[in-house]
């Protein structure tokens, strides 16, 4: 099958789309686009560098789309050349011009990279930049990030409430030095500052105070991204990070596939008793989605690593499992334990209530919506055995919400997802992938 093209950004106005229901468990071979999370940091150090830095298999989304124009905004070169990558272009990058000004708006959607990373870049050019998204990403926290900015000497004017819109008014350089901040509420707000902080006078020290840290891969992501273009980094002492300032070089990366989005036809295997495999699994990445690795078994399947393909595996029944700090591969996760013989419980996600939507709400009315049992308690889920049966499963327009809907829809009769185009945040092929997987035992995803 070829890859589908990629033609917009925005999600697809789809009401209600019909999930795929199997009878008889899946075989299939599946590769996937880019990793959203490289992508955009690999941006942000791209717009920062001083030189032009070329993206190789990026991906194209609307969470990308949207972190391009935003960079474009405040004074990048993004344009796209020819690649070999399965799903779009390469992207060369030139770099903001040192002494970049004026006025700029940035749309940030709902993507929480962009609001959270974009503000400190705008912070080393000279105008203000106006920040805004959907009318859900006004109650995505943003309050550490604003502060952050502030406590380095920035002016940011916003409603007080420590969430968007807001304005960065920047100078042209920032001093940098020590910083204390709570990133309590998102990893995000550690890596955002630290994809800037080389660029910084003084560069950084940043102090994380509070609760602890939530989806602390994502920042060990970012430490070995920074690395890995020449950025000197230390992080030897929990809950202190060193950046040391100084030039970005220039760089080519591939980015990997996204193991995050891997889940959920992952996930497949697992709902129908059946096998997926999806070649070019990294050996070593620094993506949380690698976990699914030590997550499936948990639940039954039977996953193994040979020659750069992960194989999953599904068992006669899917069983129930205890885990903790599945970050973003909760609501896969959910819907698995949705469908399990006996009871799981998901520890360590509290802050998924801060993600697109809350997830924690949302997983618990839309599984219970189909004849489920399910209930949040403060820092995760309990999911209990139920038999379930079809109906519309809400996305609240969130990608993994959607995503979760149709892995019920394998093993369940009549599930109907709203709004599958909202998958267009981090993979706008999910529908035509997935109904190519349960159509078809060849591989899927290649031309």
């Amino acid at each position: 099958m070829p890859a589908p093209s990629v033609t917009g950004a925005g999600p697809r106005t789809d009401p209600h789309w019909r999930a795929p229901f199997l009878k008889t468990p899946i075989d299939a071979t599946v590769r996937l686009p880019g990793s959203k999370s490289l992508t955009n940091r690999y941006l942000i150090l791209a717009a920062l560098a001083d030189a032009p830095c070329c993206l190789r298999a990026p991906l194209h989304s609307r969470d990308s789309a949207l972190m391009i124009d935003a960079l474009r905004a405040l004074g990048a070169g993004i344009r796209e050349v020819d690649g070999d990558g399965l799903f779009g272009p390469d992207l060369l990058v030139s770099p903001i011009p040192r002494g970049s000004s004026g006025n700029v708006a940035v749309d940030c959607g709902l993507a929480g990279t962009v609001m959270r990373f974009a503000p400190p870049v705008a912070a080393l050019r000279a105008g203000n930049a106006a920040f805004d998204g959907d009318p859900h990403a006004r109650l995505r926290p943003m309050g550490a990030i604003i502060n952050a900015l502030r406590g380095l000497g920035v002016e940011v004017g916003d409603n007080d409430d420590g969430s968007l819109p807001f304005t960065v008014a920047g100078t042209g350089t920032v001093r940098g030095g020590r910083l204390v901040v709570d990133a309590s509420a998102s990893s995000q707000f550690v890596s955002a500052l630290l994809l800037v902080g080389a660029r910084f006078a003084d560069g950084l020290h940043l102090e994380h105070v509070g609760k602890p840290v939530p989806s602390l891969d994502h920042i060990a992501m970012t430490v070995t991204v920074l690395r890995s273009v020449g950025v000197k980094v230390d992080d030897s002492v929990p809950d202190h990070w060193r950046v040391e300032p100084g030039p970005i070089p220039a760089f080519e990366i591939r980015i990997e596939q996204d193991l995050s989005n891997a889940g959920p036809f992952l996930a497949a295997a697992v709902a129908t008793g059946g096998t997926v495999r999806i070649p070019d699994w990294p050996e070593n990445t620094t993506q949380v989605g690698d976990q699914w690795r030590t997550i499936l078994p948990q639940l039954g399947a039977v996953v193994v690593l040979e020659n750069g393909t992960l194989t999953v595996s599904g068992g006669d029944a899917i069983t129930g499992a205890a885990l903790a700090d599945t970050s973003e591969l909760a609501p896969t996760v959910a819907a698995l334990c949705a469908l399990a013989s006996t009871p799981s419980v998901l520890t360590g996600i509290s802050h998924l209530r801060g993600h697109e939507t809350d997830r924690l709400a949302a997983l618990v009315a839309e599984i219970n919506r189909l004849g489920g049992d399910a209930e949040e308690t403060e820092d995760g889920l309990v999911i209990r055995p139920a038999g379930l049966h079809g109906g519309v499963f809400r996305s609240y327009e969130d990608h993994r919400m959607a995503t979760a809907g149709a892995i019920l829809g394998l093993a369940v009769e009549g599930v109907e997802v709203e709004n599958i185009g909202t998958t267009a945040k981090t993979m706008p092929q999910f529908p035509e992938l997935w109904q190519a997987m349960t159509m078809t035992a060849g591989p899927i995803g290649v031309s």
